[in-house]
């Protein structure tokens, strides 16, 4: 991981400032210095170290691009984005493991979206996409459990970390700078250019990319920008199975998801760290960096609990909510449900793990953003909604991000 220091700014003046050193930002900045060799670009991160929020806590997975509505900004983005990831990381000497993955049906009433999601992905263009058979799926995955299992034998695993830090490596080698330690907590707009305001100085720039992730929405407001959104923290929780277990688990193993919710069930990952999650869970977090349940932001609650929108979504998904707490406050429930898909786990079997905090974006009328968000504003491009398959995608988004800026910005 490259680590930035938290010296004076290396410059105060710039073409394009970017909010974010996560995969996004960092993508965006690449991208914006390898097609605009002249535009002169800064990414602030407001931590020590880049890509330590969301993609920090990422589990890992490059996406096939199953889930996506066809003709989505996630169905578009995954499926070149899968493909531009193998590409980056090979040309760059980054691990990834092509382990593969079954969605796994468990009941009868499960077949139908199993079947849609067997559309999906083939309406989407994902290769080698297949329905397969309980004998068939023991001989991928043993020790798992189902009635009939959608095969994608090219899902893979790598750590977006290292992705991250390539990015940011091409980044200083085209002339880039990335500033850690530079939370922005304001923007002022003087003479058509945006000045920021972070914790390791003033920054002036001629426009503005809003990569800030978990606090995006923040950050349009603070540009005078009205998002139409709030962003609302998911904390995801895992266990970790104990090394003498991992041998249960030989790729990555999905449940059917709930079309009406953004998040997938919890499932058992492996990963290229050496270890297999199983998780996460989806439950209300009460900070936007509220990695651990007891970790409480007064303002960041407040701005949950006075948004109309959250109420209009609690109204309607309270039982779904209640359900996500029962399983966090209770090993019990999370077990349970881990065994519709291995039903040899047992309680014994879970270590502790990590977790990761979700950015999900809610609208005023209560509907949970379901696909990539990204608009334009005065000198500013502000990425709003970029959940999963983000960092699969984040080559691709990237991109889009940057043709986006030529376009609102006037580059050439």
């Amino acid at each position: 991981m490259l680590a930035f220091k938290r010296d004076n700014l290396p410059d105060r003046n710039y073409d394009i400032a970017i909010v974010g050193g996560g995969i996004i930002g960092l993508s965006t900045a690449m991208q914006l210095l390898e097609k605009f060799p002249r535009v002169k670009v800064g990414v602030l991160e407001k931590d020590r170290e880049i890509a330590t929020q969301q993609t920090g806590h990422n589990s890992g997975v490059i996406h096939s691009g199953i889930y996506y509505r066809p003709g989505s900004f996630k169905a578009r983005f995954c499926v070149d984005g899968r493909e531009s990831m193998y590409r980056f990381c090979t040309e760059n000497g980054i691990k990834v493991v092509r382990c593969g993955k079954v969605i796994v049906a468990t009941r009868e009433d499960e077949l139908p979206r199993l079947q849609t999601l067997l559309e999906r992905g083939t309406a989407n263009g994902v290769p080698d996409l297949r329905m397969i058979s309980p004998a068939e799926l023991r001989e991928v995955e043993p020790h798992a459990f189902a009635i009939r299992a959608l095969r994608a034998p090219h899902t893979a695993i790598v750590n977006y970390q290292d992705v991250s830090t390539a990015y940011a490596r091409r980044i200083a080698a085209c002339g880039g700078a990335v500033t850690t330690g530079a939370r922005v907590h304001g923007i002022i707009r003087a003479n058509g250019r945006v000045v920021l305001e972070t914790a390791a100085g003033s920054v002036e720039a001629r426009n503005m990319i809003n990569c800030a992730g978990l606090h995006s929405d923040q950050i349009a407001r603070l540009s005078g920008t009205d998002p139409e959104v709030r962003i609302v923290p998911f904390r995801g929780e895992y266990y970790t199975l104990r090394k003498d277990r991992q041998h249960l688990v030989k790729g990555l193993i999905y449940p059917v998801p709930d079309p009406a919710f953004p998040f997938l069930g919890v499932h058992f990952t492996n990963n290229v760290k050496g270890y297999v999650e199983a998780g996460p869970n989806a439950v209300l977090a009460a900070a936007r960096e509220g990695y651990r349940k007891l970790d409480l932001s007064v303002p960041d609650l407040w701005g949950t609990v006075s948004y109309g929108g959250f109420w209009r979504m609690a109204a309607r998904d309270w039982r779904t909510g209640a359900m996500e707490f029962n399983r966090s406050a209770r090993k019990g429930v999370f077990v349970r449900d881990l065994r519709r898909l291995i039903p040899e786990i047992t309680s014994a079997d879970l270590d502790g793990g990590g977790s990761g905090v979700r950015a999900q974006a809610v609208d005023r009328t209560g509907k949970l953003l379901d696909d990539f968000h990204i608009k334009a504003s005065e000198n500013a491009v502000h990425v709003l909604n970029a959940p999963s398959p983000g960092a699969t995608s984040s080559l691709v988004i990237g991109r889009y991000i940057v043709d986006m800026a030529a376009r609102t910005f006037g580059l050439n």
